[in-house]
This record gives C-alpha cells, sequence and structure tokens, in this order.
C-alpha cells in the first residue's frame, strides 16, 4: 500500500476518532516531514516555538505493513499527556520508513538514523529525546542505538531515555511462538523476518537482531542517558526474548525499568487505545510511559 493510499485509509479514520470524542479539529500541530533521506510525521503543541522534549517514534507492522498515520490518534494523544505532565511544549517525529519487499536490511536502519539526525536539529539538548517504537520499530530503535555508539559524529548525542514497546529482539528465534492469546504468528513473523533480512545480512548480526548482542560494553555505549523503559505483554510472542535482553542489559549494570502487562498480548499501549471503552483503560500504556519520561528526563 502506498502512502498515499495509507493516508486516504488513516486520515478519515482518524477524523472519525475524533468526533467520536467530541473534537471537531485537531488540537495538535502536524505536519509531514519529506526529505530525500527519509519521510514521517512531525507534530508539536506550539509550532511557533523549539520543543522542550521530542519523541522519536519508528511504527510496527513486520517491516512489511504499517504507517505513522495510523499510529496519528496515539502519538497525538502522546504528546497532549506529556503536555499534561508539565513539559511545555512536547513535540514527536514518526518515521514513516521504507517496507519490504521495497526495500530489505538496511535501508529501514539508514531511515531510522536519518531520522535521529531531523530530531538533533530541533532541539537543544540530546538528553531531551524520548526514542521509542513498538515491534519492527522497537528493533529499529534498539539497532540505531547500537549503531549511534559507533557513528563518529553524533555518538556523544546519545538520547535521554528509551520507551522499548513489544520488541522483536531476534528476528528468527525458536522462542518466537504462538500463545493462546496474541494475535502474532510465528509462521508468519519468519516469513516477514527473512524478508526483511534479505541476502546480504544475518538474522544474527547485532544490527538486525539487537537482541543477539551479548556484548556489554557495547549496549553500555549504546545506553540513552536516563535508561530504558520496556513495556510488553505478558501473553506475547516476543515476551521470553523480551526478558533476556533486558537481562542482558542489567549484567550490563544498566537502568532498565520493565513493565509486563499480564494476561495482555503484542503492543498493548497501542492496541488498548483503540480497542478499550473507557478513557482511563485506552491511556493506560501511554500514561505508564509518561510517568517514566517526568522522571527520567526533567522539565
Amino acid at each position: 500500500m502506498s502512502s498515499l493510499d495509507v493516508k486516504g485509509v488513516a486520515l478519515p479514520f482518524l477524523r472519525f476518532r475524533m468526533l467520536r470524542h467530541g473534537y471537531l479539529r485537531c488540537p495538535i500541530y502536524w505536519r509531514e516531514v519529506n526529505r530525500p533521506d527519509m519521510k514521517g510525521i512531525y507534530a508539536i503543541h506550539d509550532e511557533t516555538r523549539r520543543p522542550d522534549i521530542v519523541v522519536y517514534y519508528c511504527h510496527g507492522g513486520g517491516f512489511s505493513m504499517g504507517s505513522a498515520y495510523f499510529y496519528l490518534e496515539f502519538l497525538l494523544a502522546w504528546i497532549s499527556l506529556l503536555k499534561d505532565a508539565g513539559y511545555e511544549n512536547p513535540a514527536l517525529f514518526a518515521l514513516d520508513y521504507t517496507l519490504v519487499p521495497e526495500a530489505t536490511y538496511p535501508t529501514a536502519l539508514q531511515e531510522t538514523l536519518a531520522g535521529y539526525k531531523y530530531v538533533l536539529s530541533i532541539i537543544d539538548d540530546p538528553s531531551h529525546i524520548c526514542v521509542s517504537g513498538d515491534s519492527a520499530g522497537a528493533t529499529l530503535i534498539l539497532s540505531l542505538l547500537l549503531c549511534l555508539s559507533d557513528y563518529s559524529s553524533i555518538r556523544d548525542k546519545v538520547p535521554g531515555l528509551a520507551v522499548i514497546i513489544s520488541p522483536w529482539t531476534a528476528i528468527i528465534s525458536s522462542k518466537n511462538r504462538n500463545t493462546p492469546s496474541d494475535y502474532l504468528d510465528a509462521d508468519s513473523l519468519h516469513l516477514y523476518g527473512s524478508q526483511y533480512i534479505g541476502t546480504k545480512a544475518y538474522a544474527d548480526d547485532a544490527l538486525v537482531s539487537p537482541g543477539r548482542c551479548t556484548d556489554l560494553s557495547w549496549w553500555k555505549r549504546a545506553s540513552p542517558s536516563a535508561g530504558w523503559f520496556f513495556i510488553y505483554g505478558a501473553e506475547e510472542v516476543f515476551a521470553p526474548e523480551t526478558k533476556d535482553l533486558i537481562d542482558v542489559l542489567r549484567k550490563a549494570k544498566l537502568e532498565v525499568v520493565e513493565h509486563e502487562e499480564k494476561q495482555w498480548i503484542h503492543a498493548w499501549p497501542v492496541v488498548k487505545l483503540f480497542l478499550c471503552n473507557t478513557q482511563e483503560d485506552r491511556q493506560s500504556g501511554l500514561r505508564s510511559i509518561v510517568n517514566i519520561t517526568k522522571e527520567r528526563i526533567k522539565k
């Protein structure tokens, strides 16, 4: 599906959801960013001023589907909650990376790096950047952090916080097994993962499958200045590999906070926003994220 097709589906749905919740127009400014090396969506509370915090987000979808447009409600709600938490002018940049089969590794990672450079250009202090993503997008964020640690021009510009939602840490893994509750399918994941890897990379390469990196010194160099927040469902396919990566980070003596939501599935903070009935339930995942952000990135 082309970006034009995605917009044609996602934006009317966003409009419907806004009207359903009593909004006649979008209360937060957002615009498209189109550059030769990457594209995405930039949103900010007040477009006339520089932000005091920026979330850099990569969407999920198995590297083969999805778009920042489908996440707009989730992302705009995130900005609103950051504003409520006391940040003066929160902003967010959501990357729209190239999907397979149009491109394979390392194209999406290269675009993720370009997106991070863009975020660095719009905020004065890298420690006020929160990098985040879900599923395949979380994989790209993990790979980005490993990449940044050895990228000479910006290795000293690590973000303040990483919020990792239901990461696909090991692209090909026997631990990625179906569960009675989760909607992910292990066979489909194997297919999508193989397409992402392509013919020029290896499944166990640390920049392809960050969960395969057991080099503690590399993770120390890659770690955000204020640490990590992992949030995932206890019933999801990726839970075992996620726990393995958390164990590695803790062995490196890094600051890691873990939120395993009992009886919930893959990418539950996003899923809850669309499926739950009450505002409290819909925003529960985002509120957990914002609470950690308040603790780690000072206003």
